[in-house]
């Protein structure tokens, strides 16, 4: 039950965001979780600021999963949000942020697990 949501500075084309959603879809095998639960969140033309300073090309990237996974396993992730947005958009790792939430509880279809 993974949830990844993207906060991006610049505009994206419908492309982009099929492309960005598809291999988010793949790297997300790197927490031991798979795409036929991933929702994925994009919102483009988004205002952030790093050191009191507007980012012209800048990514906040939240990753929300049901359990945890391990510190190797996030900073792997984090490298391959980081080549994915700097791949497809062109952003820098220096200016993406990337946080993870591992949560206990978790809902979905009327219940949770």
């Amino acid at each position: 039950m993974p949830f990844i949501d993207s906060k991006i500075t610049v505009s994206l084309s419908a492309d982009q965001k099929e492309t960005i959603k598809s291999r988010l879809g793949k790297a997300i095998a790197t927490l031991n979780k798979t795409e036929t639960y991933l929702m994925v969140g994009i919102a483009d033309s988004y205002d952030l600021y790093l050191g009191g300073k507007k980012l012209e090309k800048g990514a906040y990237v939240e990753v929300s999963l049901f359990g945890n996974a391990s510190p190797s396993a996030y900073n792997k992730m984090t490298g391959e949000i980081c080549r994915i947005y700097s791949e497809v958009l062109n952003i820098p790792g220096s200016n993406i942020y990337v946080t993870y939430h591992g949560l206990s509880d978790w809902g979905w279809n009327g219940s949770n697990f």
